[in-house]
């Protein structure tokens, strides 16, 4: 085991003067000779990697905003954690998924302390990872389980209680991501009764926060992040669970956007109603405090959300609910009932004789938030805002989600006020925010005016793998355009003969879940390769078990162009079918198409293809993550070549070598490798 630094004694210091970090220089750690390099037999020194860690520590000593694009297998991680640590400040990291926080956490942080002892580090998940207590106590007192999945999920829960020092979910194995029971018993902020809760001391969320009070850095993810953000600016009492901090660093920062969007707007569903109206219900029937007319009331809010949601002109998917006010000149009157009905429940449990003051208070806020929320997207008339609706079925039992939606259109105002005019310091890193062709030539333009930053250092630092000797990007030239009929025959021929070239080992990856299972049925049977498909299992026990299979090819969407890793030839081919633009009839998209277009600008060019291009470089990023792997791209639209905005894509990706003959592919993958040998053997 290596010895651990050891910091230098505390110096007396004069008044003003800043303490020299107790740990070694970013050059004594990241130098070919450096501890680093001590620390990995293998070790490769990484230019790019202590360029990118002295920008930090310049921004981080200099209070700047700093945006960094790091491409895979900078080693960037370490790249910012090292200068935040050095920095003495308490500093939040915020990550793009649970799976990255956790390899932060229970990695990255324990390598660290190997070589520089003990550190004040946490990590925490939104609060829906986190079992509550006292629900988990109601119910051992009044057992309600619904159905066989409940009553066989519930022994799980209840032994591991008593066992657990975090709460955390994650903790109990085979408990399913949609569990029914699970979420009864969540610490969501939506049934948390604060500091009237009998558990109140025994809080796994609080645990959290006194862990976070005592920690210099704290691990998060961007939805957490931006939740706690948007209950601090509504100024919600006892809501927030993150610390006032001066510096954040987003790793994958180019979701923010969209992350943003999502926490800054309002959205109301009809089984928010449901659940308000069973937890009151359940909860004071419990304690002996329901009246008849309490219940009466109740159930006249039932009938009403039910009917008004039914009214509604819900269609699959999302929708733009562009004729408000027509609705609202038909089915006024219904809208109307349910929003005095809300009123008639919060005054019912007013005039109750005995009440439960904790749980009664909580309801109580339950109810102004829908009213509230409600209001704002029926008779909202800001112009910044895109109103849709969204319908699903959801849960085991495949129950109609139909949720009202209110958006901000454009951000980039509202993070520049709430977030970087506040903050001392946001590091924004990611292998994926640049865009080639802008003016200026760094590339950043479309991420800075998308998430409204200004006056930012820019640093990009290329990745160190030798892409045109271990890439090769096929892009046919004999499909037609994948809108036409013909595409989906032709394309599944393609992928046939590179899956054969590759013995399968593919992620073949889709812009469109009906794409997917076109393309899946067309092959289904046609390649001798076992073939994993999207939606058939949790996308973890997938991901697995297309690194336990040999020659597994996995047909999927959006979900997995990022935050996958597979390193080897397990992956040796990522096929995408199309241009990854956003759908242009997605409510969303097209308000801020409209937008752009109405503000003088060209939002094809300023938004559309930009956001693409992010997305194209985000799923063939799935295929080489270290410097051994080698392997095929092919985008099976040919576009990228035929049309004008098609060299901002191939001027933003790696210098990949790249083909449109598909014997040059397999020379490249066959004729230059056997499959059974290295990529130090190829080379």
């Amino acid at each position: 085991m290596p010895t651990p630094f050891k910091p230098e004694p505390k110096l007396e210091l004069a008044a003003g003067e800043e303490a020299p970090s107790p740990y070694p220089s970013l050059y004594q750690f990241f130098a070919p000779k450096g501890m680093l390099s001590r620390a990995h037999p293998n070790y490769e020194f990484r230019r790019g990697q202590l360029q990118m860690a002295e920008s930090v520590e310049m921004a981080l000593q200099e209070r700047r905003h700093l945006i960094v694009e790091a491409g895979t297998g900078t080693g960037k991680t370490l790249a910012y954690l090292l200068p935040a640590i050095r920095s003495g400040k308490r500093v939040i990291v915020s990550t793009g998924t649970k799976t990255l926080q956790e390899q932060l956490f229970f990695k990255d942080i324990p390598f660290l302390e190997k070589h520089l002892g003990k550190l004040r580090v946490c990590y925490m998940k939104g609060r829906s990872n986190y079992l509550c207590r006292q629900k988990l106590y109601d119910l051992k007192r009044n057992p309600t389980l619904a159905g066989l999945q409940e009553i066989q999920h519930y022994p799980a829960i209840a032994e591991w209680e008593p066992e657990t020092a975090t709460g955390d979910r994650s903790e109990i194995r085979g408990l399913p991501e949609n569990s029914e029971l699970w979420q009864k018993l969540d610490a969501n902020r939506e049934r948390c009764t604060g500091k009237k809760c009998q558990q109140w001391d025994h809080c796994f969320i609080n645990e959290m926060r006194r862990q976070m009070a005592e920690s210099d850095i704290i691990i998060v993810n961007h939805h957490l992040f931006f939740a706690d953000l948007m209950l601090k600016q509504r100024n919600v009492p006892d809501a927030g669970v993150l610390p006032d901090v001066t510096a954040v660093v987003f790793d994958e920062a180019h979701e923010l956007e969209d992350v943003a969007t999502d926490y800054f707007g309002v959205s109301v569903t009809n089984l928010r109603f449901e659940e308000l109206a069973r937890d009151i219900e359940n909860t004071l029937k419990d304690q002996g405090a329901m009246t008849p007319d309490l219940l009466t009331a109740i159930a006249r809010m039932r009938n009403h959300s039910r009917l008004f949601f039914e009214i509604l002109p819900v269609k699959p998917g999302r929708t733009a609910f562009e004729n408000r006010e027509e609705f609202l000149g038909e089915q006024g009157a219904e809208y109307v009932s349910v929003m005095e009905s809300l009123q008639g429940v919060r005054s019912e449990m007013e005039l109750l004789p005995q009440k439960p003051v904790a749980e009664v208070s909580n309801f109580e806020r339950r109810i102004l938030d829908l009213r509230n929320e409600l209001a704002f997207i029926m008779e909202s008339k800001s112009r910044n805002t895109v109103f849709w609706i969204e319908s699903r079925n959801e849960g085991l039992k495949g129950r109609l989600h139909v949720v009202l939606r209110a958006t901000p259109i454009d951000v980039s105002q509202i993070l520049r006020e709430t977030l970087f005019e506040k903050m001392e310091t946001a590091i924004l890193t990611s292998a994926t925010l640049t865009v080639a062709g802008n003016e200026e030539g760094n590339g950043f333009e479309y991420i800075r005016q998308r998430l409204g930053l200004e006056h930012t250092r820019e640093l990009v630092v290329p990745s160190h793998f030798n892409y045109p000797k271990q890439a090769i990007l096929y892009v046919p030239a004999d499909l037609p355009d994948p809108k036409s009929e013909e595409f989906v025959k032709l394309a599944s021929e393609k992928i046939r003969r590179l899956l054969l070239i590759t013995k399968g080992r593919a992620f073949c990856l889709f812009t469109s879940y009906a794409q997917m299972n076109r393309v899946y049925e067309t092959l289904h049977g046609e390649v001798p390769f076992p073939m994993l498909l999207q939606g058939k299992a949790p996308k973890n026990a997938l991901l697995q078990e297309f690194r336990t299979t040999a020659n597994a090819v996995l047909f999927a969407t959006s979900s997995f162009w990022q935050g996958v890793d597979v390193q080897g030839d397990q992956l040796s081919c990522v096929i995408i079918d199309r241009l990854p633009f956003a759908v242009p009839g997605d409510p969303v998209v097209s308000a801020r198409v409209q937008s752009i277009n109405d503000s003088g600008g060209n939002a094809f060019y300023d938004y559309q293809v930009p956001a693409a291009v992010i997305a194209l470089k985000q799923g063939f990023g799935r295929l080489i993550r270290s410097v051994s792997d080698r392997g095929v791209l092919a985008l099976l639209d040919n576009r990228i070549a035929k049309q004008r905005y098609g060299k901002v894509f191939l001027e933003s990706l790696p210098r990949y070598k790249r083909t449109r003959d598909l014997g040059e592919v397999e020379e490249f993958f066959v004729g230059k490798r056997d499959l059974g040998d290295s990529a130090e053997d190829a080379e």
